[in-house]
C-alpha cells in the first residue's frame, strides 16, 4: 500500500521502519492487550460492546429502550423525532423522559437464535429461521382456508430442529448461516441477490433451498463462476447491525490488534474525547479488509471520508507512542510530549521536526526540547513553537546558502551566522516571506506569514537560546561547529505590543445597545453563549479565556453581595472573587439553567454538586463527552468580530479590558487597586492597560510642591509649603527652586544641603528618623502602602504587647501620613494623589542603576572574546 501525501502522521510512523518490526510491534501490542488495563470485551475477532459502554454505548436513553441510538444522537430515531416535538411545545427533556414509551427492536436487527433451532439465526418477529417461519407461514394459511384459527402451540410439538449451517461464508461476517445450501446469513443472502449474484451460485432443485442438505453445507449449487463467487464472499462488506457488534474478522493480525488496543485505550480518555460510532470503526476495519492493510500506518487516507480520516489520525497518533520509544523519536525527526506525561492545552503530544533538514540542528532542538520536558515543563506550547519556527528558518538560511547545505557543521563559520542575521532583517525590514514552511503543532495546516521586525527579533531569541543550550551542554563542541559561528547570534530583545486603545464613548455605546447585541445573539447559531461571554467581559474586565472558561458554579453571594469566581491561569490566581451588578447575575443565571438542560438532555439527570464545580458554564458541542470543555477563543473571536465587522466599527474584545481600566482611573482609583482588579502581576501591566490616567500635566507639579514634615520631625505632618493656588509659573518656579534644595530619599525627600550638595549622610541615610526628611504629595500612595505593611506586621505579632510596641513605633510616621493627607485634602489634590502611582525616587539609586561600566571596554572584552 502507499503512503498518501497529505497524511503527515501516516508518514511519520513509517520514517523509521527499523524502529519494531511488524512482529515485534505485533508482539508489543498482544502483551498490552493481554494486560489487566484493558477491558476483556476488547479482545477477540469479535467484539460485543455492552449497550451502557462509558464510551461506546449504543441504546436509546429512553429507559428499557432496546433500539440503538442514532448518529450522535442519545435517542433512537423514532424517540428523537418525538422530542423534537415536545421541545417545540415547550417540554424539557427530563419530562419527554418520563413520559417516553419503550420501543422494541425489529426482528430483524436482533441475531437471535431460531426458538425452534437454537444453531440457526432467527428472522422474522416469530422468531422462526427462514424454514419454520415459512413451514408456519403454510400452515397458518392452510388452516384458515378450513375456516380454523391456527394455533402456535398445536402446530409446534410437530416440528424437528434443524442442525446448524454454521458461521456464514462471507469472510468479514460473525452471523449464522441461513438453513440454505448457500450458507450465507440472512442479511448477506439478500445482498448478494442486490448485487446481481456474482459468480451466479445457485441451488437448481427449489426444495433444497427451503433447507439445508447437512451440517457440512454440501449441497447441490451450480456456479456460473465459482471463483467469482469465492472473491464476493471475501470480500463483501459487514452489514452493521446497531446492537454493539465490531466484526475484526478478516483482518490481518497487526491491524486487528491496533484496533482492539486503540479502541481499549480511546475508552480510558473518552470522556474529554471524540465520540466515535461503532460504525465509523466498523467502516474503518471494512477499508483495511478491503485493502488488505497490514498496518494502519498502510492506509491511503485519501480513500476515507473526512470524519474517518480525522478518526484514524487520531489512532497513528495513539500508536506512535507504541512503536516509538523516547529515543527513537529523534532517529526519527519529531518529539512527543506525552512520553513525559505532558500535553499542552490545545495541543497535540506530537511536534513534527523534520521541517529542519540538517541532522545536527535537529538533534540539538530534540535534546533542548528533552531538557526542558524534564526539568521545568512550559504551561504552553509557545516555547516548543518558537524555538521549532527560529530553528526552521536557521535550518531553510543553511540549506540554500551555507556549504553543503549546512550537513556539515564544521564548514559553518562566523560568516554564516552574519549573513543570516542580515537576511532576516532584510526580510523583517521588507515584509517579505519567511524562508521556512512552519507547521503549528497541532498538525491542521501550513502556514506562510509574512516576516515582521517583531517576529525578526523572536528568530533570533530563539536560535541564540537553542545554540548557546547546546554550547554549555557540550553538543555544538561534539559535532564540531564552531563557537564564534555560537556566539554571532544577536540577542533578538523583548518586543512588546503596541496598547489598544479603550474603546470610543460613540464605539462602546454602540456594543452596548440592545438591538445591536440582538444582532449578536443572531451569530451564535447553537446558542452557546457569545452574548452572555461578551457582556460578562464589559462588565468585569476579565480576560477572554477567563470568562470562557467559567464554570457552571461561578456565581455567588457574601453579605448579600454577588460574587464570579473564576480562575486567573495565566497569573497564577486561582479561583479568585470579583464583584459583579445584578444584571450580569441574572444573564449568567439564566446560562447556567440552560448548560444544566443540555446535561440533563446528555445524561438524563441533574449535575451532582461535585460535577457543578467541573462542568463548563460555555460548554463546545463536539469532542466533549462530559461537558468539561468550554467553547474555544476561536469560536467566541469569529463571531465577536463578524458582528463587529457588521456594525462597520473596528474593535477587539480585549478593549473592553483597557477600557475598564481606564475607567477605574477616572473614577478614583490607583494603579493597586487597578492591578488587583484586573489580576496583573505587576505596576508596569496594569500601566500597559491604564490610558489617559493625568490628563492634566499640572497636577504632578502641583503634587510635587505640597510638602510637609516628615515622621522623625518634631511635629510629623506639618504642611513646610504653600498650598495657596498658584498659576502655571508660580508652580514650575517653586519646584524648580525646591529641586535645587532637596534630593530624593526613601519615600520623599532630603533637605538637609549638606546630603543635598553630595556629601554623605551623617546620620547613616536613618530617613525616616530625621528631622530634615519631608514628603511630597507623590509619596501619599507609598506611605499608605507602608502603613499596610505595619499593620499587617503588628496583626500578625505572637502577644499583644509586641503589636502595642510596633504601633507606637510607627506612630510618628502614621501622623505624618494623616497630615500629609489633611494638606491634600485642603488643597483638592487627594482624589489625584491616590491616582498617582509614581515609580519611587529611590529606584534610580539603586545597586543596577548606579553600577556602570565604560562602553569601550565593554567592546573590547567581547572582540577579544575573554571568559564570562
Amino acid at each position: 500500500m502507499r503512503t498518501t501525501t497529505h497524511s503527515v502522521l501516516s508518514l511519520l510512523v513509517n520514517q523509521h521502519a527499523a524502529t519494531r518490526t511488524v512482529a515485534d510491534r505485533l508482539e508489543v501490542l498482544h502483551a498490552l492487550i493481554a494486560g489487566p488495563t484493558v477491558d476483556p470485551v476488547f479482545r477477540g475477532d469479535v467484539l460485543h460492546i455492552p449497550a451502557d459502554h462509558p464510551a461506546y454505548g449504543w441504546r436509546c436513553k429512553v429507559e428499557d429502550c432496546q433500539r440503538s441510538k442514532e448518529g450522535n444522537w442519545d435517542l433512537c430515531h423514532s424517540h428523537q423525532d418525538q422530542w423534537a416535538a415536545h421541545r417545540a411545545d415547550g417540554s424539557t427533556y427530563t419530562s419527554f423522559l418520563d413520559i417516553a414509551e419503550p420501543l422494541q427492536t425489529r426482528s430483524w436487527s436482533d441475531p437471535r437464535p431460531c426458538l425452534i433451532c437454537p444453531d440457526l439465526p432467527a428472522v422474522g418477529h416469530m422468531g422462526f429461521c427462514s424454514v419454520h417461519a415459512k413451514r408456519w407461514t403454510n400452515w397458518e394459511r392452510y388452516e384458515r382456508k378450513k375456516g380454523l384459527q391456527p394455533q402456535l402451540e398445536d402446530w409446534l410439538p410437530r416440528q424437528r430442529s434443524l442442525p446448524g449451517m454454521g458461521k456464514c461464508r462471507v469472510l468479514a461476517c460473525s452471523e449464522l448461516a441461513d438453513p440454505h445450501p448457500l450458507r450465507l446469513c440472512f442479511r448477506h443472502s439478500t445482498l448478494y441477490n442486490r448485487q446481481g449474484r456474482p459468480g451466479d451460485a445457485r441451488v437448481p432443485d427449489r426444495r433444497h433451498s427451503a433447507q439445508h442438505a447437512g451440517p457440512d453445507g454440501h449441497g447441490p449449487i451450480t456456479y456460473g463462476n465459482e471463483a467469482a463467487f469465492n472473491q464476493w464472499c471475501r470480500t463483501a462488506p459487514v452489514i452493521v447491525r446497531m446492537t454493539g457488534t465490531l466484526s475484526l474478522l478478516g483482518l490481518r493480525p497487526l491491524v486487528k490488534a491496533e484496533l482492539q488496543w486503540i479502541l481499549s485505550h480511546h475508552s480510558q480518555t473518552v470522556i474529554e474525547g471524540a465520540y466515535w460510532p461503532l460504525r465509523f470503526i466498523q467502516s474503518i476495519a471494512q477499508y483495511c479488509r478491503d485493502h488488505d492493510a497490514s498496518s494502519l500506518t498502510d492506509l491511503d487516507l485519501d480513500g476515507l471520508t473526512d470524519h474517518h480520516q480525522k478518526i484514524v489520525k487520531a489512532m497513528l497518533g495513539e500508536l506512535r507512542l507504541v512503536y516509538f520509544s523516547r529515543q527513537d523519536t529523534k532517529q526519527s525527526g519529531f518529539f512527543e510530549t506525552a512520553h513525559y506525561g505532558v500535553i499542552f492545552p490545545n495541543c497535540s503530544s506530537h511536534f513534527d521536526l523534520t521541517g529542519i533538514s540538517q541532522t545536527w540542528l535537529r538533534d540539538i532542538l530534540w535534546d533542548f526540547y528533552d531538557n526542558l520536558m524534564r526539568n521545568k515543563p512550559p504551561k504552553s506550547q509557545t516555547t516548543f513553537k518558537a524555538i521549532r519556527r527560529a530553528c526552521t528558518e536557521l535550518s531553510a538560511y543553511l540549506s540554500a546558502q551555507a556549504p553543503a547545505g549546512g550537513n556539515d557543521p564544521r564548514r559553518l563559520t562566523e560568516q554564516h551566522m552574519l549573513d543570516f542575521v542580515a537576511d532576516q532583517r532584510h526580510r523583517g525590514r521588507n515584509g517579505l516571506e519567511p524562508l521556512g514552511l512552519h507547521m503549528d503543532p497541532g498538525g491542521r495546516g501550513r502556514t506562510q506569514p509574512r516576516v515582521t521586525p517583531d517576529a525578526v527579533g523572536r528568530i533570533f531569541t530563539g536560535v541564540r537560546r537553542l545554540l548557546r543550550f547546546g554550547m554549555d551542554e557540550g553538543l555544538t563542541t561534539t559535532v564540531g561547529l564552531d563557537r564564534r559561528f555560537v556566539t554571532a547570534v544577536p540577542n533578538g530583545g523583548t518586543s512588546r505590543g503596541g496598547r489598544r486603545q479603550p474603546f470610543s464613548d460613540e464605539v462602546a455605546r454602540a456594543l452596548a445597545t440592545d438591538d445591536n447585541l440582538k444582532l449578536l445573539d443572531q451569530h451564535d447559531v447553537e446558542d452557546r453563549g457569545l452574548r452572555d461571554i461578551w457582556e460578562a467581559l464589559v462588565f468585569t474586565g476579565r480576560r477572554a479565556n477567563e470568562i470562557i472558561k467559567l464554570r457552571l458554579e461561578c456565581l455567588g453571594r457574601i453579605n448579600g453581595l454577588p460574587v464570579l469566581w473564576h480562575d486567573q491561569t495565566k497569573v497564577g490566581n486561582l479561583d479568585e472573587g470579583i464583584r459583579i451588578p445584578e444584571r450580569l447575575v441574572e444573564r449568567l443565571q439564566v446560562r447556567q439553567a440552560k448548560t444544566v438542560e443540555r446535561f440533563v438532555e446528555r445524561f438524563g439527570r441533574k449535575p451532582t454538586p461535585e460535577e457543578r464545580t467541573l462542568i463548563a458554564l460555555f460548554p463546545r458541542r463536539s469532542t466533549n463527552r462530559a461537558a468539561l470543555l468550554s467553547v474555544s477563543y476561536g469560536f467566541f473571536q469569529t463571531g465577536f468580530s463578524t458582528w463587529v465587522a457588521e456594525l462597520d466599527i473596528r474593535g477587539v474584545p480585549h478593549q473592553a479590558r483597557h477600557t475598564l481600566a481606564t475607567k477605574l482611573l477616572k473614577a478614583g482609583a490607583n494603579l493597586s487597586h487597578v492591578k488587583r482588579y484586573l489580576g496583573q502581576v505587576s505596576d508596569a501591566m496594569a500601566e500597559h492597560y491604564a490610558h489617559i490616567a493625568n490628563t492634566d500635566p499640572r497636577l504632578n507639579e502641583a503634587l510635587n510642591t505640597l510638602w510637609v514634615a516628615g515622621p522623625g520631625a518634631a511635629e510629623p505632618g506639618l504642611l513646610l509649603s504653600s498650598g495657596e493656588p498658584m498659576t502655571r509659573e508660580q508652580a514650575e518656579a517653586l519646584a524648580i527652586d525646591l529641586t535645587r534644595r532637596s534630593t530624593p530619599a526613601e519615600g520623599g525627600f532630603c533637605t538637609f544641603q549638606p546630603v543635598v550638595d553630595g556629601n554623605a549622610c551623617p546620620w547613616n541615610m536613618d530617613c525616616h528618623n530625621c528631622d530634615k526628611f519631608v514628603l511630597s504629595g507623590a509619596d501619599l500612595v507609598y506611605w499608605h502602602r507602608k502603613r499596610e505593611q505595619w499593620r499587617m506586621i503588628a496583626e500578625g505579632a505572637p502577644e499583644p504587647k509586641t503589636a502595642d510596641y510596633l504601633h507606637d513605633l510607627f506612630e510618628p510616621t502614621a501622623l505624618a501620613i494623616s497630615g500629609l493627607e489633611k494638606a491634600l485634602a485642603a488643597v483638592g489634590l487627594l482624589d489625584e494623589a491616590l491616582e498617582l502611582d509614581l515609580r519611587r525616587p529611590q529606584d534610580y539609586f539603586g545597586r543596577v542603576w548606579a553600577t556602570a561600566f565604560r562602553a569601550q571596554e565593554l567592546a573590547r572584552h567581547q572582540a577579544e572574546g575573554e571568559p564570562e
